[in-house]
């Protein structure tokens, strides 16, 4: 398997090689990354792929994580039920 079509984010469906892409095309922090490819973004927040999207802007730019803009993420206001959702299980 092709490691660059490795999924990094999995809520938003982002693949490596399109992090690697967009990192390279415009040299962008973290944040921007994050916004340009929706990675972190998703259901999660990202806290399973935001460590994973810091070291694609490191490697790639040179950019550590100390000098780009952390990605934020928050929790839900508060939990809900599948049955509010739309329907009984």
């Amino acid at each position: 398997m092709d490691p660059h079509r490795l999924i990094v984010c999995r809520c938003e469906e982002v693949s490596l090689d399109d992090l690697v892409k967009t990192a390279s095309m415009y040299r962008c922090t973290a944040r921007e990354l994050k916004l340009r490819t929706r990675a972190g973004m998703g259901c999660c927040g990202g806290r399973t792929c935001r460590s994973l999207v810091d070291l694609v802007i490191e490697q790639v730019t040179g950019q550590t994580p100390t000098h780009t803009v952390p990605l934020g993420y928050q929790p839900p206001v508060r939990p809900i039920s599948f049955h509010m959702l739309g329907g009984r299980l």
